[in-house]
This record gives C-alpha cells, structure tokens and sequence, in this order.
C-alpha cells in the first residue's frame, strides 16, 4: 500500500466527509493512478475512516439546513457515488416534514410578499423546485392572492 497516498486521503478526510467516488476523483487529479488508490480506500473504509453512510447523512443535515428538499438532496447524493440503498435509507431514518421545509424555504426567500402576477408566480414555482421540492409540497405555498 502507497503511504504517500494513505497520509494524502486521511489529510483529504480530516477536513470533511468524502464519498468513495469525490476521494477517488481528488486523488486521481493529485496523478495517482486507480491500481494504487484502491487498495488505500479498501483499507479506509475498514478502518472506518471513510463511510458513505456518515458522509451521506453529513450532507444530508447541511442540505437540509440550507433549505434544500429531499429531490435535490437525493440527487446531489446519488451525483457524489451514494448507492441507491444508502440514499432510500436514509430517506427513511429520517422524520422530516418536508411541507414545514418547504414553507420554510419559502418564507426565507419571499417572506409574506403576495404574488404580482402569472410571471412572478412561475418565478417563485422555479425557485422551489430548484431547491429540490415536489409539486404537492410547492403548490400549497403559492398561493395567488389576486382575483383573476
């Protein structure tokens, strides 16, 4: 096992969490090749010093805490190399009211402004599904006070 590799991963881990993929791609750009990384990664994640599991519910909480729903999340983390499992696990450990999210991403943004018109309307429909919520978690919150 290459130890200029092994100090180089746990320097890369000591900052934050790292998938499987997003480590090997950053140490590949450091011109490692692939034969030598793997074995460096097998024995990380048996010494439990990379987990996808804690590094999916590490971005998981950031995300959340940003305003983020679980369609950006998901596919932010199935984007970094997260397995399918992990992600429909952690989908279901979790006991988030995705409408109160939602609201609250909403709020931040629009705070209690009523919508102009069709154009602004489309704009704030846009922005939530940007931030990775659904249609039946977006639809209460737009509320066109206006009588057309």
């Amino acid at each position: 096992m290459n130890k200029a590799i092994l100090h180089c991963s746990v320097d890369i881990l000591s900052r934050r969490e790292h998938s499987y993929q997003e480590l090997m791609e950053k140490l590949k750009l450091r011109e490692y090749s692939e034969d030598e990384i793997t074995p460096v990664l097998e024995y990380l994640i048996e010494k439990n010093y990379l987990s996808e599991q804690r590094f999916a519910e590490c971005l998981f909480c950031s995300r959340l805490n940003k305003g983020y729903g679980w369609l950006y999340i998901s596919n932010e983390l199935a984007q970094k190399g997260v397995c399918d499992s992990i992600i429909v696990e952690l989908n279901k450990n979790q006991q988030i009211d995705w409408y109160l999210q939602a609201e609250l991403a909403y709020n931040k943004r629009f705070g209690a402004s009523t919508i102009k018109d069709q154009k602004d309307k489309i704009k704030r429909i846009r922005f939530m599904q940007y931030r990775g919520f659904s249609p039946d978690e977006i639809m209460p919150l737009i509320k066109d006070t206006r009588n057309d």
